[in-house]
């Protein structure tokens, strides 16, 4: 294929960009299993499709359309909090969750990103 037509391709594509910040957010040490599941879930939602529980839910007290998904891994919960917007998903914070509540430091510091974004 040549790339003009590959270019044409990509250009066409419908999905959204996924969107880390990055030397904000760094990749913690999920397992080759954790982070496949990760990036599976990532893009489905990238492609429009919309997750929920167990997989996803809504976290109303970070802003609207930010969820958390649940990565269960080995002996880690991991979560990776996510905004939809119309053109991207952006990453705003990975952590692995110890307790039932998310900590007020996480919700804090997604916060501050979506106000930097806009």
């Amino acid at each position: 294929m040549s790339d003009l037509a590959y270019n044409l391709s990509v250009v066409k594509s419908k999905d959204k960009a996924l969107v880390v910040e990055h030397g904000e957010i760094k990749s913690p040490p999920l397992s080759v299993e954790a982070r496949r599941e990760a990036g599976f879930y990532l893009r489905k939602l990238q492609q429009g499709e919309s997750l929920s529980m167990p997989v996803s839910r809504p976290m109303p007290s970070i802003g609207t359309n930010c969820h958390e998904l649940r990565i269960d891994d080995r002996d880690s919960f991991w979560r990776i909090i996510y905004k939809i917007y119309d053109n991207a998903i952006v990453v705003l914070e990975v952590f692995n969750k110890k307790s039932n509540q998310t900590p007020k430091q996480i919700i804090n510091n997604c916060k501050a990103r979506i106000r930097r974004l806009q």
